[in-house]
């Protein structure tokens, strides 16, 4: 089988990949988290600014926005096409709110142009990933999955920090204006990539839109789907509340700023590379669940700190731990999701197993906030605690039934051509 090189390969291509997947999140981090803070400057209400969230439910549908990708070929590289189609609307959707300002322009109109750049940032993500999957062997998928969980801790950082800094010294467009110049330099390194698509297997049609639901069908698919679904929202609704459990232990809105958002982004994202080195060396079977128990650890940990009330260096070496839990299963999990594809259905897969990671990612921090409403902070992460120690039987259920298929290259012979989990 043919496999054409990009210009280069190795980290380059990787840090490249990185880029691009920064570049696509910085403008969505910035509009559902950080411009939350503007819009409540602004004097808009606590529904408004829920409601505003809802422009985000979009990425939920992203198998459904992937069938167009597999389906409709743009030339020999069609996934690098779709990406550089994409890319450039998204950017012209971002510069359109540059032209928006919040003060005259009416909030149901917002409301639109925010859902409109929520399409196409989660619609250009799916053949971008799909090019990643198409160029990268199998050998270098964990370490790429555990860049883009950088890159978007780095994009945390650029849109939910960078970009409010340049609002309050440039005012409302230059945020846009700049998130949109990043896309469109995403856009010009495309070429770079001087792919030529493998040959598509024989199939009776071309990829149709119910062939989504073909993709439980494969053998292990439906356990890793389940997998996908459980595995990060947990440690992850910890990290989403962990600003205001600070902010309710009495540490300064700045301070948590820094901790959180920055040294916790950092450590994030430095954890996300480091679990793809652990998958690559060792292989999911071994990984999975022991990073699974590792965030149990790291509720546990910060639960006996709340429990034990050890003080504020206590709660702040607490937070850096759930940080790098949440980091290490997000890079994890991304890396993972590329090796569950099938032959020719790259961007449709791999836009449903997105679809429910979003989807419960989206879904269980409403749950956390109903917890702690009733049960409080400790309450809240003992209920997570129990759904974390399930997710470890899970995955430890799984290691050879459904991981073993994805193992790294050093720890299983595989014959020559065999695909990792088609």
């Amino acid at each position: 089988m043919h496999r054409a090189s990009p210009v280069f390969g190795g980290w380059p291509r990787q840090l490249l990949l990185g880029w691009f997947n920064l570049v696509l999140t910085a403008p969505l981090i910035y509009l559902y988290i950080g411009l939350p803070l503007v819009l409540r400057q602004h004097g808009w209400s606590g529904t408004d600014i829920g409601l505003m969230q809802l422009a985000g439910l979009p990425a939920m549908l992203k198998f459904l926005l992937a069938t167009p990708v597999d389906r409709y070929r743009l030339g020999r590289a069609s996934y690098r096409n779709w990406s550089a189609l994409l890319l450039l609307c998204y950017a012209g959707a971002v510069a359109l709110l540059a032209a928006h300002d919040l003060a005259t322009t009416p909030p149901l109109k917002l409301f639109a142009l925010a859902m409109l750049v929520s399409v196409l940032g989660t619609w250009a993500d799916v053949p971008l990933n799909a090019l990643a999957i198409q160029l990268l062997p199998a050998h270098e998928r964990a370490r790429a999955g555990s860049i883009r969980s950088a890159a978007m801790s780095l994009g945390a950082i650029v849109g939910g920090g960078v970009m409010l800094l340049v609002h309050a010294r440039f005012g409302w467009a230059w945020p846009f204006h700049l998130l949109a110049a990043a896309l469109l330099s995403a856009g010009l390194l495309l070429p770079l990539f001087k792919d030529l698509p493998e040959p598509r297997p024989a199939a009776p049609a071309p990829a149709g839109w119910r062939d989504w639901a073909g993709y439980l069908k494969v053998p292990g698919h439906r356990l890793w789907a389940l997998l996908v679904l459980v595995y990060y929202p947990f440690i992850g609704a910890v990290w989403l509340y962990l600003k205001p459990l600070l902010l309710d232990q009495g540490f300064a809105p700045d301070r948590i700023a820094f901790i959180v958002g920055i040294v916790g982004g950092l450590a994030g994202g430095l954890a996300s590379l480091f679990a793809g080195r652990l998958s690559h060396q060792f292989g999911p079977r071994v990984t999975l669940p022991a990073l699974a128990l590792f965030n149990l650890f790291a509720l546990a940990l910060l639960n006996l700190t709340l429990l034990a009330q050890l003080g504020e260096q206590a709660l702040v070496v607490a937070a850096l731990v759930v940080a790098l839990a949440m980091g290490a299963s997000a890079g994890l999990l991304f890396g993972l999701m590329m090796s569950y594809t099938r032959p020719g259905l790259a961007a449709l897969d791999y836009g449903l197993q997105s679809s429910l990671f979003v989807a419960s990612r989206t879904c269980v921090p409403l749950l956390a906030g109903v917890l702690l409403d009733h049960l409080g902070y400790v309450g809240m992460l003992a209920c997570l605690m129990a759904a974390l120690a399930l997710v470890f039987v899970l995955a430890w259920q799984a290691r050879d039934k459904v991981l073993g298929f994805a193992e790294a290259p050093a720890q299983r012979t595989q014959p020559q051509g065999e695909q990792p989990c088609h």
